[in-house]
Protein backbone atom coordinates (compact mmCIF):
# COMPACT_ATOMS: atom_id res chain seq x y z
CA UNK A 1 0.00 0.00 0.00
CA UNK A 2 0.95 3.83 -1.01
CA UNK A 3 2.41 5.99 2.12
CA UNK A 4 2.43 9.52 2.30
CA UNK A 5 5.08 11.72 4.79
CA UNK A 6 2.65 14.54 6.12
CA UNK A 7 4.56 17.48 7.78
CA UNK A 8 2.54 20.31 9.89
CA UNK A 9 3.58 23.84 7.87
CA UNK A 10 1.80 26.64 9.75
CA UNK A 11 0.10 26.75 13.46
CA UNK A 12 -3.00 26.22 14.69
CA UNK A 13 -3.27 29.34 16.36
CA UNK A 14 -6.32 31.27 15.96
CA UNK A 15 -7.80 27.99 13.89
CA UNK A 16 -11.16 26.79 14.23
CA UNK A 17 -11.23 23.71 16.54
CA UNK A 18 -12.03 21.45 14.00
CA UNK A 19 -9.07 21.71 12.13
CA UNK A 20 -7.15 21.53 15.91
CA UNK A 21 -8.73 18.43 16.02
CA UNK A 22 -7.72 17.13 12.61
CA UNK A 23 -4.47 17.93 12.75
CA UNK A 24 -4.41 16.15 16.09
CA UNK A 25 -5.94 13.20 14.80
CA UNK A 26 -3.35 12.90 11.93
CA UNK A 27 -0.76 12.09 14.50
CA UNK A 28 1.14 16.10 14.23
CA UNK A 29 1.55 17.96 17.36
CA UNK A 30 4.07 20.71 16.46
CA UNK A 31 5.24 23.05 13.69
CA UNK A 32 7.72 20.64 11.05
CA UNK A 33 6.57 17.58 12.99
CA UNK A 34 6.30 14.51 10.18
CA UNK A 35 4.51 11.55 10.22
CA UNK A 36 4.47 8.40 7.48
CA UNK A 37 0.62 7.52 6.77
CA UNK A 38 -1.01 5.40 4.57
CA UNK A 39 -2.61 6.94 1.47
CA UNK A 40 -6.48 5.83 1.58
CA UNK A 41 -9.66 7.89 1.15
CA UNK A 42 -10.23 8.80 4.71
CA UNK A 43 -6.91 9.99 5.20
CA UNK A 44 -6.76 12.14 1.76
CA UNK A 45 -10.47 13.38 3.34
CA UNK A 46 -8.42 14.92 6.72
CA UNK A 47 -5.99 16.05 4.72
CA UNK A 48 -8.16 18.46 1.79
CA UNK A 49 -9.41 19.89 5.40
CA UNK A 50 -6.21 21.20 6.33
CA UNK A 51 -4.14 21.45 3.33
CA UNK A 52 -3.57 24.79 3.85
CA UNK A 53 -1.35 24.18 7.15
CA UNK A 54 0.24 20.98 5.89
CA UNK A 55 2.93 19.67 2.66
CA UNK A 56 1.93 15.91 1.67
CA UNK A 57 4.51 14.16 -0.73
CA UNK A 58 4.37 10.19 -1.54
CA UNK A 59 6.68 7.97 -0.39
CA UNK A 60 7.74 6.08 -3.53
CA UNK A 61 8.05 1.98 -2.66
Amino acid sequence: MAKIKVTLKRSLIGRPETQRKTVRSLGLRKINSVVELPDNPAIRGQLHKVEHLITVEKIAE
